[in-house]
C-alpha cells in the first residue's frame, strides 16, 4: 500500500478473515501493511457482528462469503452504506436483509452461488459532490446545480446536516436508477447556523466531516460533531488534522477524543493566511482546506495536492471552472 494506506490498522479486516480460515503469515507493527496472508483450502462461512460502523468491513466479509459454502451472516448494529448488498443482489447473489425490532440488520449471503454480469449506471458520488456543495454555500452569490447525485439514505447525512444549518439545497428530479435513488441538487450561497450533529448520523456522512468542519467555520454560532472517533483511523487522523489546520487558519474550536466543536465566523474575517496545512497524504483533508480558501479572508495553503487524485482527480479543474483560483 501507499504511505497513507500503510498507516491504517488492518485488524478490523483480518479478524473476520481469520474466522474464515485465513492465516496471517507476516504483518507490520500494529497490524499494518505490508501483510502476507494465506487463504484456506476450504473457506468457512461465519456469523460476524461488526464491532464498529464500517461499510468496508461489512463488504469485506460479504465478498469473502461468496467463496464460502453455506450462509455467511453479517450483523450490523448501526446501518452503514448498503451499496454492496444492492450490487450483489443485482448480480444474482442469494442475499437477504432482515432488520430486527432493535434496528439491528442481519445480512445473510448464500455462498458459492452463480453471479451474472449486468449493466450498471454509476451515479455521481455524494462524497465528491460534498466539496462543490459546501463551496457554493459559503462563497457569496453562488448558484450551482449538480446532476445525477446518489441519494441513498445511507450517504446523505451531510446534505441533511447542511439543510439543518440553513443551507439552500433544492432536491429535484428524484428518480430510480440501478436500484439506487438519484437526484439533481441546486445549491445557493446561504447564511449557515451552527447545529449539533448527532452521533447516530455519523455512519451516513463519515467521509464528509472534514468538509463539514469547513462549513461550520463560516456558520454563525457553534457546531458540535458528536461520536466521530472513527475519523481517527481513516487515511489520516482526520479529527486531529482538521483541528490543527483550522486552528492555524484562525478558527476557534475545541476537540475531544471523539468530538469536535467549532465556533464559526460567518464573514470569514481573520480566517486563512497560515503556513501550508499538513494534509498527511489525505485527499479529503487537502480538498477541504482548498474549499476553505475559497471563502476565507486570506488564502489557505496546503502542503500537497497530489493525494486528491485518490478520489477526485478532476477537483482542481472543475472547481476552477466554477471560479476558484488556485496558485
Amino acid at each position: 500500500g501507499d504511505a497513507s494506506l500503510s498507516s491504517r490498522p488492518m485488524a478490523r479486516i483480518l479478524d473476520p478473515l481469520k474466522l474464515c480460515g485465513t492465516q496471517v503469515l507476516k504483518q507490520s507493527e500494529g497490524c499494518r501493511l505490508p501483510i502476507t496472508i494465506r487463504g484456506p483450502q476450504y473457506a468457512a462461512p461465519i456469523e460476524y457482528r461488526v464491532p464498529m460502523p464500517s461499510a468496508q468491513v461489512k463488504s469485506a466479509v460479504l465478498l469473502a462469503g461468496l467463496n464460502c459454502p453455506g450462509i455467511t451472516t453479517v450483523i450490523e448494529p448501526v446501518m452503514t452504506r448498503d451499496h454492496t448488498e444492492k450490487m450483489l443482489a443485482g448480480f444474482g447473489a442469494e442475499l437477504e436483509v432482515e432488520t430486527d425490532s432493535k434496528g439491528v440488520r442481519h445480512i445473510r449471503l448464500q455462498g458459492q452461488g452463480k453471479l451474472s454480469g449486468c449493466d450498471i449506471q454509476v451515479p455521481a458520488d455524494p462524497s465528491s459532490a460534498a466539496f462543490p456543495i459546501v463551496a457554493t454555500l459559503i462563497v457569496p452569490n453562488s448558484d450551482v446545480t449538480l446532476a445525477n447525485v446518489l441519494m441513498n439514505p445511507t450517504r446523505t447525512g451531510l446534505i441533511t446536516t447542511l439543510i439543518e444549518m440553513g443551507g439552500d439545497i433544492e432536491i429535484s428530479n428524484e428518480r430510480e436508477s440501478g436500484g439506487e435513488t438519484i437526484a439533481d441538487l441546486r445549491v445557493r450561497s446561504s447564511e449557515l447556523k451552527g447545529v449539533t450533529v448527532p452521533g447516530k448520523r455519523s455512519a451516513s456522512m463519515i467521509d464528509e466531516y472534514p468538509v463539514l468542519a469547513v462549513a461550520a467555520s463560516f456558520a454563525e454560532g457553534e457546531t458540535l460533531m458528536e461520536d466521530v472517533g472513527e475519523l481517527r483511523v481513516k487515511e489520516s487522523d482526520r479529527l486531529d488534522a482538521m483541528a490543527r489546520g483550522l486552528e492555524a487558519n484562525g478558527v476557534t474550536l475545541a476537540e475531544g477524543k471523539d468530538w469536535l466543536k467549532i465556533t464559526g465566523r460567518p464573514d470569514g474575517k481573520g480566517l486563512g493566511g497560515a503556513d501550508a496545512v499538513s494534509t498527511h497524504l489525505d485527499h479529503r483533508i487537502a480538498m477541504s482546506f482548498l474549499v476553505m480558501g475559497m471563502a476565507s479572508e486570506k488564502p489557505v495553503t496546503v502542503d500537497d495536492t497530489s493525494p486528491i487524485a485518490t478520489s477526485f482527480p478532476q477537483f482542481i479543474g472543475l472547481m476552477g471552472e466554477l471560479g476558484a483560483r488556485f496558485d
